[in-house]
């Protein structure tokens, strides 16, 4: 079982910029046999798919963040990174991270071990 703590979230004006990190709590060859994802949830809304990123490094986005946003990860320190630039009131959610578990890349219910989330808060 792998555990994630995800971080960098923050409160930031539109159009700028933030990292957010997910750490997870395996070793780093671990975590690196692991596809994973980024997925956010605003108020009163369904939790949304970000992006995923494979163990190889191969990266799908939604179309609501691509040229945007970069996922990343770094496998000899169980992390992955999501860089978030020329944000928008609408990418205001709370950002959760997790592991691939299944089939359907772009689905919440195909991922598990999921983090507790950091809030991103966009204002103009």
């Amino acid at each position: 079982q792998m555990r994630l703590v995800e971080s960098g979230g923050g409160s930031v004006q539109a159009g700028g910029s933030l990292r957010l990190s997910c750490a997870a709590s395996a070793s780093g060859r671990t975590f690196s046999t692991y596809r994973m994802g980024w997925f956010r949830q605003a108020p009163g809304k369904e939790r949304e798919f970000v992006a995923t990123i494979s163990r190889s490094g191969g990266t799908i986005y939604a179309d609501s963040v691509k040229g945007r946003f970069t996922i990343s990860r770094d496998n000899a320190k169980a992390t992955m990174y999501l860089q978030m630039n020329s944000l928008k009131l609408e990418d205001t959610a709370v950002y959760y991270c997790a592991v691939f578990i299944g089939r359907d890349r772009t689905r919440d219910y195909d991922y598990d071990y999921w983090g507790q989330g950091t809030q991103v808060t966009v204002s103009t």
